[in-house]
């Protein structure tokens, strides 16, 4: 390719998830024959003189509205792990309180030997799985803190 950018680049160009630089952009207006501020999605006509500056400018403004998007789901991310750590630790604690009252259930009755089953299945997993969930939930609330 004349631009010297890898597909992956290219694919997060069209996603939004990053801009090209001034240069690049240049480069690329050089290479479809087209004004910069075209590929900006501009139609007013800017002299040669101020294209770099004013591209400079809007690549900031863009760049900023992508840290902003990616520091507010990095946020919501880490607000989510801490609830779902929250939910592991109230059921955990239901769990350990409630100490498996089905246990003292008279299972002659098929609809209660079902919610029976069905709890101590629930229960018997969620003992397994959870401890490892947690695990992963505090590594990933702390990954996700506000670096100070």
């Amino acid at each position: 390719m004349k631009l010297n950018v890898v597909r992956q680049t290219i694919s997060k160009w069209e996603k939004g998830l990053s801009v090209p630089d001034s240069d690049m952009l240049i480069s690329i207006s050089e290479v479809f024959e087209t004004s910069v501020s075209n590929l900006l999605g501009e139609t007013i006509i800017e002299s040669k003189v101020d294209d770099v500056k004013v591209i400079s400018e809007k690549l900031e403004v863009i760049n900023l509205q992508l840290a902003q998007r990616k520091a507010t789901r990095s946020k919501t991310f880490h607000w989510l792990l801490i609830l779902l750590f929250v939910v592991i630790a109230a059921i955990f604690t239901v769990l350990i309180v409630s100490n498996s009252p089905y246990l003292g259930w008279d299972y002659s009755d098929p609809e209660i030997a079902v919610v029976g089953v069905v709890l101590h299945g629930f229960e018997w997993l969620f003992m397994r799985i959870a401890p490892i969930a947690l695990i992963g939930v505090i590594f990933g609330i702390f990954l996700t803190r506000k670096k100070v």
